[in-house]
């Protein structure tokens, strides 16, 4: 074969993309900033979630690496006059040769050398497929077998970058990716009809492109691997890579395998394709990236400028949050959108960049979210792709931000603390004090309930406070935040603990017991509404010899 005949993820056209105006093609990376003004490209047309995803994190990598912005105002000129095609292709040419997917040179995202091994089911490639033992054992009851046999060049592409970037562990010598596996990913939309263009410049980090030298530090693949165990040595950014290999990071020794046919198909994309990855072989040991996670994006260091990050305890290591089988919500709103009061939980990079000066230039009342995604894992299993969108409101300006950030933090706590006295109280209505555990399904839904029914309004308050100047209103918003709480904690008690006609003496009176030690906390009473009213700030609403006024009999 030809060099021209082998396929270049710069130069080729692979990315299936979907146009405002419901038309649908199939781009190369530099064509993102074609029809911005008729008819812009707002999404892929991956048949998978996770692709779509991680689409988006190939691109902000590959902008972050040629081009990125130098500063915020380099960052606001290519806001306001996007770069053209032409602008980009010529930016994307200086990294075209590590971008080869085949051929008989360095191949994107695969080892260095031709691997002798055996040759894996190319479906394997994708997070969620059953493994070897899985299908051994016929246990592959959710997830089957034998879907994808073959794949076209531009999903097996995508579908490499995101093993490689979020890969899970996979047993002994399959090291997990740069983030751990199944990292959270989370990207700024900066508002509800955003351009692919737009969203991907929204999230790209400020810094210097890679140079000519860097091209081995920054792309694995372009030097021989740089292999772990026993005698191997651990990647890290202060030593033997560039910080920017955060984008490309590739933990897996992975080599594809190709075949040509006169009219092939993608099993996963159906679209048409005459050279195919039939399957690919592996070695263990790939990479252990080391120490990425300890620094802010670009000094030594680095954790992946879309990922959060959090630490158990001053001084601890560093790790990066991943996806809750619930979802992310207004919950994790500290540690997820604003930094956490102990400084133990960090949002990504590219939030802080956004709720910074990036949003006060831009226009506000474009009502930007927040986009939280990835693979939900167990070990090696992963249960599900989570995927959840939430508001991102701001404020108009930088000290107002700063309230907006303290009264979020203080409404989530308030929230947990009583989400906590919610469970308990249930407990001890249907089952006394300590007989169950309080992460049994009946008390965790309780709890999912409460966290469901309140975040709404908690994005309506919040709402409301980024349209204010000051904080003088915030004490007003504090206690219609309590109220909301108080009256989901007791709706969602009375909707669980249902007295019957034929229901005991004793479960009646320590159901009512119960909900009294409810009602007092979420109205200020006693040490648990002390508690609450003192982390908000405000005065007691219970005074202190009503305590004990109407006790149950």
């Amino acid at each position: 074969m030809t060099a021209s005949e082998f396929f270049n993820l710069i130069t080729d056209a692979w990315l299936p993309v979907l146009h405002k105006s419901g038309a649908r093609s199939v781009i190369r990376p530099a064509q993102i900033v074609e029809g911005l003004k008729d008819d812009p490209i707002i999404g892929f047309s991956w048949p998978r979630a996770d692709f779509r995803v991680a689409t988006f994190e190939f691109l902000i990598g590959l902008v972050a690496t040629a081009c990125p912005p130098t500063g915020n105002r380099a960052w606001l000129q290519g806001w306001n006059t996007p770069p053209s095609v032409e602008k980009l292709d010529e930016a994307f040419a200086a990294v075209t040769d590590a971008f080869w997917l085949d051929g008989p040179g360095p191949r994107f995202l695969q080892d260095f050398e031709d691997l002798q091994s055996g040759q894996e089911l190319i479906e394997r490639l994708l997070i969620e497929a059953p493994g070897e033992s899985t299908v051994k054992r016929n246990a592959d009851l959710f997830v089957h077998r034998g879907q994808v046999e073959r794949l076209g060049r531009g999903a097996a592409a995508m579908a490499l970058f995101t093993l490689q970037s979020w890969a899970p562990s996979g047993g002994a010598g399959n090291m997990t990716g740069l983030r751990g596996g199944g990292p959270l990913t989370t990207l700024v939309l900066p508002s509800e009809e955003a351009s692919v263009w737009e969203i991907v410049w929204a999230n790209v980090p400020e810094g210097p492109p890679a140079k000519e030298g860097d091209i081995k530090t920054v792309f694995p693949w372009m030097a021989p691997t740089v292999v772990s165990g026993k005698e191997g040595t651990d990647v890290r950014a202060t030593e033997n890579a560039h910080p920017l290999q955060c984008w490309w990071g590739m933990p897996r020794r992975i080599r594809l395998d190709f075949e040509t046919v006169e009219e092939g198909t993608c099993d996963l994309t159906g679209q048409p394709d005459d050279r195919l990855v039939s399957g690919w072989r592996q070695r263990p040991y790939g990479p252990k990236y080391a120490d990425w996670i300890g620094m802010p994006y670009g000094a030594g260091g680095t954790i992946h400028p879309l990922t959060p990050r959090y630490r158990q305890k001053d001084g601890a290591e560093w790790l990066a949050v991943h996806p809750q089988p619930g979802g992310i919500g207004y919950r994790h709103w500290t540690g997820v959108v604003v930094e956490s009061a102990d400084g133990n939980r960090l949002p990504a990079s590219c939030v802080v960049n956004w709720r910074g000066a990036r949003a006060l230039n831009t226009c506000l009342s474009q009502q930007p979210r927040l986009l939280a995604a990835g693979f939900d894992m167990d070990n090696m299993k992963a249960r599900g792709f989570v995927e959840s969108e939430m508001p991102l409101p701001g404020a108009q300006n930088e000290e107002r931000q700063k309230d907006l950030n303290a009264l979020a933090c203080l409404c989530v706590s308030v929230a947990t603390q009583i989400a906590d006295i919610l469970r308990g109280s249930v407990r001890e209505a249907l089952f006394g004090k300590g007989t169950v555990s309080v992460d049994v399904t009946l008390l965790s839904n309780v709890r999912e309930r409460f966290w469901a029914e309140t975040e709404g309004p908690f994005f309506t308050l919040m709402q409301k406070a980024s349209g204010v100047e000051d904080e003088s209103n915030d004490e007003t918003f504090k206690a219609s935040w309590l109220r909301t709480l108080a009256q989901a904690a007791m709706r969602e008690f009375d909707s669980t603990v249902i007295l019957e006609a034929d229901t005991g003496m004793t479960e009646a009176r320590r159901s009512a017991l119960a909900r009294r030690r409810l009602g007092a906390a979420v109205s200020g009473g006693g040490k648990e509404g002390e508690k609450i009213m003192s982390s908000l700030g405000l005065s007691q609403l219970v005074k202190k010899k009503s305590r004990t006024a109407g006790k149950v009999s």
